[in-house]
């Protein structure tokens, strides 16, 4: 058996067209465009260039794009300054904070400071509750991308046997939330979980999201099953001086069993963008009070 191939690159591309042309309706009807605002605090590079990706893609679909870049001494006063400035700023539907922050902030009261139906990434606390609890809310952008990956290839979920391993706040729990909803048997594993080949080996999705590289074995893998590769982990090639980007999965390996997988690049990825635009257009039709089918997006 050789795996299909989840060309996530493919699906998201889908994603931000429906997003355009409902940015565009909106507009429309609300006589605005739908606004996401960036903030960045400092000068990461990787985080400069997400920052760029989201500020061009979030233009792309017809929204206005508010960039925020604070020096990297800005002090945590000022930055929840600037988070309650856009709360209170009805051109901004969505807000996003983009991490990692400095040490000398708490991440955690900064997303707490975001008012939660702004909140795209999906992260504050009421949001998690929201998802726990089967409320509309906003999901962290790449489980609900895997998700909507996972529903395209199988349908309905209901009766499967998923694991995931990982059990962060931004992928894992959420995922597995997710997955519950959708009426799966979930088993959430981790870097303490006894005999964890055995336990990946039971399910018919395996979503990987642990960190290390080619963890995930392609023996690990039952026959048929789909895997959902999260990670993205930087290694060096076989030319000398170069690296090149693998996931938690083995994909050589694991292609051979896998009735389909996710590569690394253009599997997962290219999720997460797309789905915060929807998160982001979906906040804007919420917070005017305007209509959206739930299955228009």
């Amino acid at each position: 058996m050789t795996a299909a191939v989840i060309d996530g690159k493919a699906f998201a591309a889908g994603l931000r067209a429906r997003v355009g042309d409902l940015a565009a309706t909106f507009e429309a009807k609300a006589g605005r465009k739908a606004g996401l605002a960036v903030v960045l605090v400092g000068e990461d590079p990787a985080s400069q260039v997400y920052v760029r990706s989201k500020g061009k893609s979030t233009v792309e679909a017809g929204m206005n794009s508010f960039e925020h870049k604070l020096p990297v001494d800005t002090s945590e006063a000022d930055l929840l300054a600037v988070v309650e400035a856009l709360n209170a700023d009805p051109a901004v539907d969505g807000i996003l904070v983009q991490l990692p922050l400095p040490a000398h902030i708490d991440e955690q009261k900064v997303i707490a400071t975001i008012t939660p139906d702004k909140d795209v990434d999906g992260f504050h606390v009421i949001n998690a509750g929201r998802l726990a609890v089967g409320q509309p809310g906003f999901v962290p952008c790449t489980p609900l991308g895997c998700l909507m990956l996972l529903k395209d290839r199988l349908g309905d979920l209901s009766g499967l046997d998923a694991v995931v391993i990982g059990r962060s706040n931004i992928v894992g729990k959420p995922m597995a939330q997710l997955l519950l909803a959708e009426s799966c048997t979930v088993t959430v594993a981790h870097s303490r979980t006894k005999n964890l080949p055995e336990v990946v080996k039971r399910a018919d999705i395996v979503v990987a999201a642990v960190g290390r590289p080619e963890m995930v074995k392609g023996d690990w893998i039952k026959p048929g099953a789909v895997v959902i590769d999260v990670g993205i982990n930087r290694v060096p090639s076989a030319v000398e001086g170069k690296t090149k980007l693998v996931g938690d999965v083995d994909y050589a390996s694991a292609a051979q069993v896998a009735s389909a997988i996710t590569p690394v690049p253009g599997g997962v990825g290219p999720m997460t963008i797309a789905v915060l635009l929807r998160n982001a257009l979906v906040a804007a039709y919420r917070n005017a009070g305007m209509e959206l089918a739930a299955d228009a997006i």
